[in-house]
């Protein structure tokens, strides 16, 4: 189990690190078996979109953590409604936050991750996702999101645009865009026929 869904035992303390600049907040572990059952739920779908927005698992994990230890500050609140679209947006601000700080010293390199071969899947497969990894590593935060949320994610343009706090056209141009610097990016293939129907 990840360390990220691992729940906590009664009275540890959690340090919800940076949430605001400067800020360094320690919040006490309550034994909250709702929040616990929604990590649980959740946990999995969370991370792999951070995943497809960061492209590094390790960071997926650490945005995903973040997440959660937001959404626990708020659970109070949130929990009477459908928590998992309010983590989700918390997960996207979280995301571009990360690619706005300039303090960031992690460095990216051309070696693939050990998590990623850890995953059974073709070697086609993992080629093509390196390759579109990289390609979405290109665009900037925000075109990333709403290309992840609108095609990986399957969200609505209103979705999207009410995740990212944004207008449905800024969206629908800003997608345009970015799908056309993809396909810049990766080289377009030879259109599929379509079969008579």
């Amino acid at each position: 189990m990840p360390r990220w869904l691992r729940p906590l035992q009664n009275g540890q303390a959690l340090s919800a690190g940076r949430l605001r600049a400067g800020a360094l907040t320690e919040v006490t572990v309550r034994d909250d078996d709702e929040f616990v059952a929604f990590v649980e739920q959740s946990g999995r779908r969370l991370c792999d979109t951070a995943f497809w927005l960061c492209g590094d698992w390790s960071l997926a994990q650490d945005l995903t953590q973040t997440t959660f230890i937001k959404v626990y500050l708020s659970w109070r609140r949130i929990r009477r409604h459908d928590p998992y679209p309010y983590s989700k947006q918390v997960l996207l601000r979280t995301y571009l936050d990360h690619k706005r700080l300039k303090s960031s010293t992690e460095v990216q390199t051309d070696e693939i991750p050990d998590a990623v071969l850890d995953r059974p899947t073709v070697a086609d497969t993992v080629e093509l996702r390196i390759t579109l990894l990289e390609a979405l590593g290109r665009l900037s935060p925000p075109d990333r999101a709403i290309i992840v949320l609108r095609y990986w994610e399957d969200h609505s343009v209103q979705t999207v645009a009410e995740l990212l706090g944004l207008s449905t056209g800024t969206v629908k141009t800003r997608s345009m865009r970015a799908l056309a610097r993809l396909r810049l990016l990766l080289g377009e293939d030879e259109p599929v026929p379509v079969p008579p129907a």
